[in-house]
């Protein structure tokens, strides 16, 4: 080949592979690298023969007859069609943006992805790292690994076409054209996967109740359009109203655009589709749960993406509910929502159902651009197999380097495939967090040389006296350091952002082996590490559950701080726990504890009086609080309520005392009854009304709540040895 293409060479050589590739059904990926301004004028050239198709232009800046994608609008995107997709990364390489919008170019699609020259780039600073770089730290101190390991991938692509410096330096290899697909007998649905899912929903509706059913596939497989399809032909078919939810509306734009398709006449606006009287609607998950609607049918999108015990709580609520998630996407991971979810489904609904959809809509398999976008965002990241860990024996616990990570590929896999199963929000920027972001700590617990459990840690604090005070007073928030800062903006405390400490972003234990005692043993080793290191205090926050509540404090963290409001994402509070490590780390997490004990009895009463009683119990039990002791005069006003006619209103003051009493005392609250707790909490100290009373504890009216409290009174009286 000559030493440089002409643009006419260029184009007539793209044009020819993208034939080839739409002749198979795949998509064409294209790497044009050089300068900034030499590779968008190469990739205009080549758009300017492409009128009347979908076109759209991500990062740096767009011609002006191409439309353009701001950053943190391509997840928007996702659902959309696209012919031809220009990404630019001279300025910045986001992963989320990158898998979200390689998503939405369909059967022979063109991707233009425009980097610096390939030698050049992992050197360079990215400022698309800014979000994973912590204060004082500068994009420059991030970490090049996760370019230096998408480079060796580019250049080891034989499906990647690569033009560099504006000579064509390779060509891609490309299959033969697909094989024809199977027929399918529906006109409404585009493959034969499809249509069995268009009809599983349906009998969802239709069938028993209480048999949920579970879609699971890889983007582009119409899962989507395929509760589209079935939601309009249940409304045609009479069903009043459909509820659909997903982590946010956009994620839901492609089942009511297959809706509306099927009804004619539709009149649609703000997430509501109404055809003929009968009603699509789209409701945030929290809001569903906040508030509780009737509806025929509800279904969940994108669920990977919803905290297991938000759906679980849709579950319990809803008879018929359909689930559909993608296995490897870009908002959650439906491996670990398959894990999860399905010991939820077993217990509560033994009947439900798993269907997967493997056939694409969007393309043909052995797409060249999916299989690079698995490779490169680590998609189809592993954990290592059960079997060979639970026979395997158990080593120390190891710190890794993010430099051993981005050389051992197989070692890179199991841990962030670990870490997908885990957490429902992992996403491919967290493989370049996990790669690149200066202060971050990996450790890691291996079984017969195989990863068995995982946790990330943070560095936080360390500031000189003004800056922590400037923290203190609200004037500064430095990146990246949440627990320090939110003990001294919320918890008051000005010397905590100049204590050294470190944050635990996440940890995880493999399936197969949890319940074993490995995240005990992780944890406890991350505590060792932390003294030897000098640090004052470890600390971690995430939405509150009783099951991790408990975990960390059997690791010695205890909570110093609930979030007032419910997280966006989570639906749950967020809960910070701290484990001191010096003395004085000791003497700030005691103030903390301190100022929590006098702030959590009043917030009960005011921001937090929705909160579960239980997951609010589990917090009051061990807090040192005041205003518990009990006068004589006291004990007679409570002995008169449980054994006799004193109305609960006359008796306010001393019941609040004896309901911190025993829900405080470990010991004591173990002796109540569940539903006796539930009861002292949420009347005395959440200041519930009797209808409320009744949600929580199952009675009804009035006259029976009062009843389950004086039952509940008189417990404490005399486990407590308080009965006169």
């Amino acid at each position: 080949m000559p030493d440089s293409d002409s643009p006419a060479e260029l184009s007539a050589a793209l044009d020819g592979a993208r034939r080839r590739a739409a002749a198979a059904g795949h998509r064409l990926p294209v790497l044009i690298a050089g300068g900034a301004d030499d590779c968008r004028r190469q990739a205009q050239a080549l758009l300017a023969g492409m009128t009347g198709q979908a076109l759209a232009w991500y990062g740096g800046e767009a011609p002006s007859q191409v439309p353009q994608i701001a950053p943190g609008q391509a997840r928007g995107r996702l659902g959309q069609a696209l012919d031809v997709l220009v990404f630019d990364a001279h300025q910045g390489f986001d992963p989320d943006a990158f898998g979200a919008l390689c998503g939405t170019l369909r059967a022979g699609g063109l991707l233009l992805l425009l980097t610096p020259p390939l030698e050049t780039w992992p050197a360079r600073p990215d400022p698309a790292c800014a979000r994973i770089v912590p204060a004082p730290f500068g994009i420059a101190d991030a970490g090049g690994r996760f370019l230096q390991r998408l480079v060796r991938l580019i250049r080891s692509e034989l499906g990647l076409m690569r033009i560099e410096d504006g000579r064509v330096l390779r060509l891609p290899a490309l299959p033969a054209p697909a094989q024809a697909a199977a027929p399918v007998d529906d006109g409404d649905c585009l493959t034969a996967d499809q249509q069995q899912a268009v009809a599983a929903v349906i009998q969802v509706a239709h069938g028993h109740r209480r048999r949920p059913l579970v879609l699971v596939a890889d983007r582009g497989r119409g899962k989507s359009a395929a509760f589209g399809i079935a939601a309009a032909r249940l409304l045609r078919d009479g069903l009043e109203r459909v509820l659909v939810t997903a982590p946010r509306p956009a994620a839901a734009e492609a089942v009511f655009e297959q809706a509306a398709r099927l009804l004619p006449g539709a009149v649609g606006s703000g997430g509501r589709l109404e055809w003929e009287g009968r009603v699509l609607e789209f409701a945030a998950p929290d809001a569903l749960l906040r508030k509780p609607q009737q509806a025929g049918l509800l279904l969940v999108d994108e669920a990977a993406a919803i905290p297991t015990p938000m759906l679980s709580d849709l579950l319990q609520r809803h008879a018929r509910i359909a689930f559909a998630t993608t296995v490897h996407g870009y908002e959650g991971t439906g491996q670990g929502f398959s894990l999860r979810f399905a010991r939820v489904l077993d217990r509560r609904t033994p009947g439900w159902r798993r269907l997967e959809l493997r056939d694409p809509v969007r393309w043909q398999a052995g797409d060249p651009l999916e299989a690079f976008v698995f490779r490169a965002l680590l998609l189809d990241a592993a954990a290592a197999p059960g079997d060979e860990l639970a026979a395997g024996r158990l080593g120390p616990v190891e710190r890794l380097s993010q430099d051993e990570l981005a050389a051992d590929e197989a070692l890179l896999g199991e841990v962030f495939g670990l870490l997908t199963l885990a957490h429902y929000r992992t996403r491919p920027f967290d493989l370049r967090q996990l790669l690149d972001a200066p202060g971050l700590s990996v450790f890691v617990l291996r079984s017969n040389g195989r990863v068995a459990a995982t946790a990330l840690l943070t560095t936080e604090g360390g500031f000189d006296a003004d800056t922590a005070r400037a923290v203190w007073l609200g004037e500064r928030r430095p990146h990246g350091h949440l627990l320090v800062e939110s003990l001294a903006v919320h918890l008051g405390l000005r010397e905590a952002p100049e204590r050294r400490a470190a944050r635990i972003l996440r940890i995880a234990v493999h399936p197969a082996l949890q319940g074993q005692g490995l995240g005990s043993a992780l944890l406890a080793g991350i505590v060792d590490w932390a003294r030897e290191a000098g640090l004052d205090l470890l600390g971690v926050s995430f939405g509150l559950t009783r099951p991790l509540l408990r975990f960390w404090r059997r690791g010695g963290f205890l909570p110093v701080r609930i979030s007032v409001r419910r997280g966006a994402a989570s639906g749950a509070h967020s809960v910070l726990l701290l484990h001191p490590l010096s003395p004085a780390g000791e003497a700030l997490a005691g103030t903390a504890r301190e100022r929590f004990a006098v702030q959590l009895p009043q917030q009960l009463a005011d921001p937090l009086r929705d909160l579960e009683p239980r997951r609010a119990a589990a917090l009051l039990c061990g807090l040192s609080l005041r205003d518990t002791e009990l006068t004589a005069a006291d004990l007679e006003d409570l002995a008169a309520f449980a054994y006799g006619r004193r109305a609960c209103a006359s008796t306010l003051g001393p019941l609040w005392h004896l309901a911190l009493r025993a829900l405080s005392d470990p010991a004591l609250a173990a002796r109540l009854e569940p539903v006796l707790r539930d009861a002292l909490l949420a009347k005395l100290l959440q200041k519930r009304d009797w209808a409320s009373i009744g949600v929580v504890c199952g009675v009804r009216g009035r006259a029976e709540g009062e009843a389950l409290l004086r039952r509940a009174v008189r417990q404490v009286l005399e486990a407590g040895g308080m009965r006169g």
